[in-house]
C-alpha cells in the first residue's frame, strides 16, 4: 500500500512538510499503540517550548532513526560503522530550511563542524521530520560554546540495581547540594537512570566541569556504598554510577522531552524532585502520556536560568577528596594525570611506571 501524501505541522507561524506521515516508529505494546512519524512531529510541536527551555541556542546533536525504530535495532558506534540503524549526525545535512540555525563547535580531536543550533521549536520539528528521535545538546550556548554553563550529573545503574535505587541516590544527591548552596533540577532518562542538572556560572572548562563532577561523586559514595564513580565496569559492582565522562567536550546525554529509542516511546522528563520521588515506573512517561503530564503541571525545569551557581564548592571536593584523577573516554587522547587505560584485571604492575606510562619490553 502506498504512503500517505504528506502532511504538514504547524509550528508557530511555520508549517514543517512531514513525508510518510503513516510510517510507524514505535510498534504498539501492551503501554502504548503504535505510534506513527506524524505522531512523532506532533508530539515535539506539542512541546516546543519545553524543549527550547532545555536546548535552546545549544549546539545539539541529533539521533536519527530514519526507519523508525524496532527491538534489535543497533546505534552506529561512529562514522565508519555502516552497519547501525541509527546513528548521531553532529553536522547538519545539506538542504536544511534556512530558519534551521548552526553554530560550529571543535571536538576533542580538534576538528570543527557546524550542529544544529535550536533557535525556535520548528527546528525541531524539522529534525523529527528527518528521523531524529533524540535531541543531544552540548552544556554551552550560542556565542560562547568553550564555557558551559550546565553541570549534568548522571546517575547510570549498573547489572544488578533499578530506578528504586537510582531515586535513592537522587533524593541524597538533591540534599548534599541544598548543603552546598546548589539547586538540581531533575528528570527522568527514559529507561532506568536519572539525570540531575544545574545551572552554572559560564566561567569554567568542560575539564572542570568533568572534575566537580567527579568530586561530587565521590562525597556521594561517602555517604552511599551504593555509589560509584569507577570507570572500569568490572569495579563498579551493583552500584549507581556517576557518569562523569558524560561532562566532556563532545559528550552529552538525552535532552529534557526527548523521546528514547525504546519500547512505547518512552521520554526523558522533567519533573519536580517530589514527582520524582512518587515515580514507581519511568515507563509511565511515554509520548503518549507526557504532553497532558505538562499540560497539567508545566515545566518543573522553567525556573532553571533563574539563578547561576558556583563550581567551587563542587571543585573543592575533587582537590580535596582522595583519588587524583580518573580515566577518559577511549577515544580522547591521553590527558595529563590519566591513569593507564588498561583494565584492572589485565595490569601488571612492573608493565608501568610510576606515571602511567607503559613500560616497552
Amino acid at each position: 500500500m502506498a504512503s500517505k501524501p504528506a502532511a504538514t505541522v504547524t509550528v508557530d507561524d511555520r508549517e514543517v512538510r512531514v513525508t510518510s506521515p503513516d510510517r510507524v516508529v514505535y510498534e504498539a505494546t501492551s503501554r502504548t499503540p503504535a505510534i506513527t512519524k506524524l505522531q512523532v512531529c506532533e508530539y515535539f510541536s506539542s512541546v516546543g517550548a519545553e524543549l527550547m527551555t532545555a536546548l535552546g541556542q545549544r549546539p545539539t546533536a541529533m539521533e536519527r532513526w530514519p526507519d523508525g525504530w524496532r527491538e534489535g535495532m543497533r546505534l552506529a558506534t561512529g562514522p565508519q560503522d555502516r552497519e547501525g540503524d541509527g546513528f548521531y549526525q553532529k553536522r547538519l545535512p545539506k538542504g536544511a530550511p534556512a530558519y534551521v540555525e548552526t553554530v560550529q563547535v571543535r571536538f576533542p580531536s580538534g576538528r570543527t563542524a557546524d550542529e544544529l543550533c535550536p533557535t525556535e521549536p520548528a527546528a525541531l520539528v524539522w529534525a523529527a521530520q528527518m528521523g531524529a528521535l533524540t535531541f543531544h545538546p552540548w552544556p554551552v550556548r550560542r556565542p560562547d560554546v568553550d564555557h558551559p554553563d550546565e553541570l549534568r550529573l548522571d546517575l547510570d545503574p549498573q547489572p544488578g540495581t533499578d530506578f528504586a535505587d537510582a531515586q535513592r541516590v537522587a533524593d541524597l544527591a538533591r540534599k548534599v547540594l541544598e548543603e552546598l548552596g546548589i539547586r538540581g533540577f531533575c528528570k527522568t532518562s527514559g529507561n532506568r537512570g536519572i539525570h540531575i542538572y544545574v545551572r552554572i556560572q559560564p566561567r569554567w572548562s568542560f575539564e572542570d566541569l568533568r572534575h566537580a563532577a567527579i568530586g561530587f561523586g565521590r562525597l556521594l559514595s561517602q555517604r552511599d556504598d551504593g555509589v560509584t564513580t569507577a570507570w572500569w565496569k568490572e569495579e563498579r559492582g551493583e552500584r549507581i554510577f556517576i557518569d562523569f565522562n558524560q561532562n566532556n567536550r563532545d559528550r552529552t546525554i538525552a535532552s529534557a522531552w526527548s523521546l528514547r529509542a525504546r519500547p512505547g516511546a518512552p521520554v526523558s522528563t522533567p519533573m519536580t524532585w517530589e514527582q520524582l520521588a512518587a515515580v514507581t515506573d519511568p515507563r509511565d512517561f511515554n509520548l503518549t502520556t507526557v504532553p497532558a503530564f505538562v499540560a497539567e503541571h508545566g515545566d518543573a525545569w522553567s525556573a532553571m536560568d533563574d539563578e547561576a551557581f558556583s563550581l567551587e564548592p563542587l571543585l573543592e571536593l575533587w582537590e580535596t577528596l582522595p583519588g587524583g584523577e580518573l580515566n577518559f573516554p577511549p577515544d580522547y587522547p591521553k590527558m595529563p594525570g590519566e591513569p593507564p587505560r588498561v583494565q584492572p584485571s589485565k595490569k601488571r604492575a612492573d608493565h608501568w611506571d610510576a606515571d602511567g606510562n607503559r613500560i616497552e619490553d
